[in-house]
C-alpha cells in the first residue's frame, strides 16, 4: 500500500499528483475487497465510487465542508480516507467499524444512515442551519443506487432546489439500482447520459437546479476539475456523474445485481465462502408465487427494489412476467398500490424486509387498513438479530399489530406459513400481514381451517400451573422451555398463538382456572408489542404474566446470542425466572 499507508486524513491526499491519486484508487479497491471478502458487504456501489470520493476529499475541506451519504452504499472509500483504513486492512479491526456512516467513528460522518433516499433531506437541514448561523461552507449530498426512486429523495430535491444558497447534490448514476432500474425518472437519466447531459428534457433543471454532467465519472482528473468549478457555489446545483458499478473487479462489473451486496467470498474465484444449505423462505415463497401466478393471473407480486433479498432472482422474475412489479425503492407507494390492486380485483402480494416496512406506517394505516382492502404483505427478516442499528427487524410487530383492521399472522412452520399465505391471497375480507418465519421448520402436521388460525390459539400441549405462549419464531423457544419445566416436575401448557393483532380471549380466560403464571415469548421489541396485550388482559386477575422479548433500544452489530442472554431469552433463564415465582 504505497499510497494508502500514508493517508490518515483527507488533507493527506491533497499533496498527491493525479497519477498518484490513480494509484491510490487501485489500492483503495484492494482494501475494499479485502474487507468485503471476509465480512460481506456492499461491493459494487463502493467500488464504483472510489474516484468520486477521492475527488470530493481532494477538492472540499471535510469536515468543515459537510458530505452526506445516502444509504452509505458509497461510503467505504470515504472511510478509508478519514482515518479508518484499519477497518479494511487489519482483520482484527474489521468488526470495530460499521459498514455505514457513523458520527461515533469520525468527525467526517454526520449521520447514522442505513436506509435510502435521505441524503438530500439531511443536507437541506445542514445547509439551512449553516445559513441561519451565517456560516460559510459547502454542503454536499451524495445519492445513487436507486435512491432517487424513494419518495423522500424527491421531497428533498423539491426543497433543495429553492434553498437559494450553496447545495451540491452528486447524483451517482451507475445505470443500476440495487437490481435493474424501475420508474420513469430513470428514463430521463438515460436520456441525459445519451446526450452527454445536453437533452432539453432535464428533470433537475425542471426543478430549478443548475446542472453539470460528468460522462467519465471514474476519471479523477475530470471529477476534480468539475468539483473545483462548483465549490463555494451560491445556489443549488446537481452534478450528475456516470460511474461503473463494480469497477475494478470483473465479477462485480459483469453481474451488477448479485454483487451489489454479497456474502463473504473468495476474491480470485468470486465464489461465496459462506454458504447456507437447505431451504430458505425466500426460495419457498418465490416458487410458491410462481406456481400461483401460473394458475391465477389475478395474483400480482410486488417488490420495492430489493428482490434478491427475498429470493426473487432474475430468472424467477422472468417467470412471473407482467405479474411482477418492482416499484423501485418506494415502499410507501408499494403499499398504496397493493391496496388499489386489491380494490381493482387483483390479488396483490407485497414482499418487504422488516426494517424497510417502517417507512410505510401511514400507507398501512390510511391507504390499506382504513379501506380494508385484501392485500397480503409478507414481512421478511423480522426478529431480534445481530444486524447493524439501521437494519433491525424487531420493530415491525408492534407497529403493525396496533393498526386497526390488519390481520397479523405469525406462523411457526413451513406448512403453517403456506396455509396462511394461500388463505391470505384467496380471502376477500381483510388486509393480511404475515411475519415470515426465520428458520425453515417442517412439522408435517394437519393445518387448521382459516377460521381457526384467525381467531383461536393452538394449544399444542395442555398442562397446568404454567402456560407458555411462543409466538412465531419463538414457538421453538417455548417448546424448549416446556421440556425443561417438565424436568422440574411441571407439566406446562404450550400455546402457538398464530396471530398477534388481537387476543384469543376465550383461550386466555380458560387458563385462569388452573394456571398461576403465563409466559409470553415474542421475537421483537416488548414495548407496545403482543405480550403487553396479554399482560393487560390478566391485569385484574390473580394470574401473573412474564413477558420476554427485546428491550427498546438500538443495538449495533451485537451477536444474537449475546442479545438472547441480555434479554434472558434462553430456556434455562426463563425456567429460572418461572421457578422463582411459582415456588
Amino acid at each position: 500500500m504505497q499510497y494508502l499507508n500514508k493517508i490518515n486524513s483527507p488533507k493527506d491526499i491533497k499533496q498527491l499528483f493525479t497519477q498518484e491519486l490513480e494509484g491510490l484508487s487501485e489500492e483503495m479497491r484492494t482494501a475494499i475487497l479485502n474487507r468485503v471478502s471476509h465480512l460481506g458487504g456492499h461491493v459494487g456501489p463502493n467500488l464504483g465510487m472510489v474516484e468520486a470520493i477521492i475527488a470530493l476529499h481532494y477538492v472540499f475541506e471535510s469536515p468543515k465542508d459537510k458530505i452526506v451519504f445516502d444509504v452509505s452504499h458509497q461510503c467505504y472509500a470515504h472511510k478509508l480516507l478519514t482515518g479508518r483504513k484499519e477497518a479494511f486492512l487489519d482483520p482484527s479491526k474489521f468488526y470495530e467499524y460499521s459498514g455505514y456512516t457513523n458520527p461515533a467513528e469520525s468527525e467526517h460522518d454526520f449521520f447514522v444512515v442505513g436506509h435510502t433516499s435521505t441524503s438530500v433531506s439531511l443536507a437541506c437541514g445542514l445547509a439551512k442551519a449553516r445559513d441561519l448561523k451565517k456560516e460559510k461552507h459547502n454542503v454536499i449530498a451524495v445519492i445513487g443506487d436507486g435512491s432517487l426512486s424513494g419518495g423522500e429523495a424527491l421531497e428533498g430535491f423539491s426543497n433543495a432546489a429553492v434553498l437559494g444558497s450553496n447545495m451540491i447534490i452528486v447524483v451517482n448514476d451507475n445505470e443500476m439500482s440495487i437490481a435493474e432500474n424501475h420508474g420513469g425518472l430513470y428514463n430521463n437519466l438515460r436520456l441525459l447520459r445519451e446526450t452527454n447531459g445536453e437533452a432539453e428534457c432535464n428533470m433537475f433543471k425542471a426543478l430549478g437546479f443548475e446542472y453539470r454532467y460528468v460522462a467519465k465519472g471514474n476519471d479523477i482528473e475530470e471529477l476534480i476539475k468539475t468539483f473545483k468549478e462548483v465549490k463555494d457555489i451560491s445556489r443549488p446545483i446537481v452534478v450528475h456523474i456516470h460511474t461503473l458499478k463494480g469497477k475494478g473487479y470483473a465479477f462485480a462489473e459483469e453481474n451488477k445485481e448479485q454483487w451489489h451486496w454479497n456474502l463473504p467470498f473468495d476474491i480470485k474465484s468470486g465464489q461465496n465462502t459462506l454458504k447456507f444449505d437447505g431451504e430458505s423462505y425466500g426460495d419457498i415463497t418465490a416458487e410458491y408465487l410462481i406456481s400461483k401466478v401460473e394458475k391465477d393471473k389475478d395474483v400480482v407480486v410486488l417488490m420495492a427494489g430489493t428482490p434478491g433479498a427475498v429470493g426473487l432472482y432474475p430468472e424467477r422474475r422472468a417467470k412471473l412476467g407482467e405479474n411482477y412489479i418492482d416499484v423501485g425503492i418506494a415502499e410507501e407507494h408499494a403499499v398504496a398500490m397493493s391496496s388499489a390492486l386489491a380494490k381493482g380485483g387483483c390479488k396483490p402480494v407485497y414482499l418487504v424486509m422488516s426494517s424497510f416496512s417502517q417507512r410505510t406506517y401511514d400507507q398501512l394505516s390510511q391507504d390499506l387498513a382504513i379501506n380494508n382492502n385484501p392485500a397480503v404483505i409478507l414481512v421478511f427478516n423480522g426478529g431480534i438479530s445481530g444486524m447493524d442499528a439501521t437494519h433491525l427487524g424487531c420493530f415491525d410487530l408492534p407497529m403493525m399489530s396496533n393498526i386497526p383492521n390488519l390481520v397479523c399472522l405469525s406462523p411457526t412452520s413451513k406448512e403453517e406459513y403456506l396455509k396462511m399465505l394461500d388463505w391470505g391471497i384467496e380471502q376477500k375480507e381483510y388486509p393480511v400481514v404475515i411475519r415470515v418465519p426465520r428458520d425453515v421448520i417442517s412439522d408435517n402436521q394437519p393445518q387448521p381451517k382459516a377460521e381457526e388460525f384467525l381467531n383461536r390459539y393452538e394449544v399444542a400441549n395442555k398442562g397446568s400451573k404454567v402456560a407458555v405462549l411462543g409466538l412465531g419464531n419463538f414457538f421453538k423457544l417455548g417448546q424448549e422451555t416446556v421440556k425443561l419445566l417438565a424436568k422440574e416436575g411441571i407439566s406446562a401448557t404450550l400455546i402457538n398463538p398464530r396471530f398477534y393483532n388481537k387476543l384469543d380471549e376465550e383461550t386466555l380466560a380458560s387458563l385462569k382456572e388452573n394456571h398461576q403464571l403465563v409466559v409470553t415469548l415474542e421475537d421483537c421489541v416488548l414495548d407496545g408489542g403482543w405480550g403487553e396485550k396479554i399482560a393487560r388482559f390478566y391485569g385484574n386477575s390473580d394470574v401473573k404474566v412474564l413477558c420476554y422479548g427485546a428491550k427498546k433500544e438500538f443495538v449495533d452489530r451485537v451477536p444474537v446470542e449475546e442479545l438472547y442472554k441480555r434479554y434472558r431469552l434462553k430456556p434455562e433463564m426463563i425456567v429460572e425466572d418461572i421457578l422463582k415465582i411459582i415456588k
